[in-house]
């Protein structure tokens, strides 16, 4: 009995790791971005019914500054933009490393100016007394708005890295899907947000 259970255990095959279906940056990423969808899906409910139980009373709340919906409106433009150039530097990339890293720099530098402009936004909304503590248009505002822009400014920041990856022809093609998937999530989310919080 014996010899047939140690003849049974030797002639096991070894365990082979098979081909992984996406590389563990890029899953990894994946569930990054659904938790975080998750996030943001809970702060546009939040923010939908608070707004519903205002009906009939004036929104925004009286004394509190409209958004600036035409600027921001060019800036959202600018971030789509931002993200089509990024796709275009993936199909180069997939040529010659080299060709992607123009195109790559274009679209950092447009999220770089989408970045820049919402902190100018942010500073003339502020003068004109929209804060936190104004209102709870004011709070859902600077909520939603802001954690969009911590994602927005780690995903530069992530692309920016990797962007000098590149540049050293460093840059493997996994990274390159990590962080455009990242920033994809930022440019894709943003319409969304626009419409919700500056349009609805």
């Amino acid at each position: 009995m014996e010899h047939a259970l140690e003849s049974t255990v030797q002639e096991r095959p070894e365990p082979r790791e098979g081909e992984k279906l996406l590389p563990d940056g890029v899953l990894g990423m994946i569930l990054f971005i659904f938790t975080e969808a998750m996030l943001f899906a809970g702060f546009i409910s939040a923010f939908v019914i608070v707004k519903s139980q205002a009906a009939g009373q004036m929104w925004p709340p009286f004394g509190q500054p409209r958004l600036p919906v035409e600027e921001t409106a060019v800036n959202t433009a600018a971030l789509l933009v931002s993200g089509l150039v990024l796709g275009f530097a993936q199909f180069a990339f997939r040529r010659s490393a080299r060709q992607a890293v123009l195109p790559f720099a274009v679209s950092i530098f447009l999220g770089l100016f989408f970045v820049g402009f919402q902190g100018v936004e942010w500073a003339q909304l502020l003068g004109q007394g929209l804060t936190l503590q104004s209102s709870t248009y004011g709070a859902f505002f600077y909520l939603i708005v802001g954690a969009h822009a911590i994602h927005a400014v780690g995903a530069l920041a992530a692309l920016v890295w990797a962007w000098f990856r590149l540049r050293d022809d460093d840059l493997g093609q996994s990274a390159f899907t990590t962080v455009q998937l990242f920033w994809y999530f930022v440019v894709l989310l943003w319409p969304i947000l626009y419409w919700k919080v500056y349009l609805a």
